[in-house]
């Protein structure tokens, strides 16, 4: 399940998504690998759900490794609304 605000990080393949579960359990980074919400299609069927909090890390991580998400949506009001994920990785640099 998704929680008001938090993101969901979609990737387009199982292989992307599998290398950034291992990637951020190294890392110690918190997120979660969750089915993805029947509202968002992807063939992978596989995404990263991140709490506000840690957003900036998960991002840094991933762009460290050169493994951003195709797509970022962040559930709003019961509504998945697209974050440009650009904004994350400027966040991230500076962090």
């Amino acid at each position: 399940m998704v929680n008001d605000q938090d993101y969901v990080a979609i990737f387009h393949s199982i292989h992307r998504v599998l290398r950034a579960e291992q990637l951020l359990k190294q890392d110690g980074v918190a997120f979660l690998l969750i089915p993805v919400p029947r509202q968002l299609t992807s063939d992978c069927g596989l995404a990263l759900r991140i709490a506000p909090p840690h957003l900036v890390a998960v991002f840094a991580a991933l762009a460290a490794a050169d493994l951003l998400p195709a797509e970022l949506y962040q559930l709003r009001a019961g509504e998945y609304a697209a974050v440009a994920a650009e904004t994350v990785v400027g966040s991230a640099g500076t962090a």
